[in-house]
């Protein structure tokens, strides 16, 4: 039997440090929460909601990397500089090209 050996290193910095990149307490917060989860995830920077059902009040946010911050920033601006159609545009077309 074999051990394995192989140590690895940790990134001191804080580069990799969850922020704060959408909050919010209103009615369609989880929603609003899981389609910026999926927008930046479609452009590659990772991300993760945190937030519940299970209490109506609670904050949703949508936390991604610090040092991913100011990318994922340019993509939700842009997505929202786009609207509502743009996103209903790239859907489809993102559909279109996984069938």
């Amino acid at each position: 039997m074999t051990q394995n050996t192989e140590t690895f290193e940790l990134d001191p910095s804080h580069d990799l440090d969850m922020v704060t990149l959408f909050s919010s307490m209103n009615h369609d917060a989880e929603m609003e929460a899981n389609a910026i989860h999926g927008l930046l995830e479609a452009n590659d920077i990772p991300s993760i909601v945190v937030g519940t059902q299970a209490i109506p009040t609670f904050e949703f946010q949508v936390q991604v990397p610090r040092a991913q911050l100011e990318q994922a920033e340019r993509v939700l601006a842009d997505a929202q500089e786009a609207g509502p159609a743009a996103a209903l545009e790239g859907e489809q077309a993102g559909e279109e090209s996984g069938s």
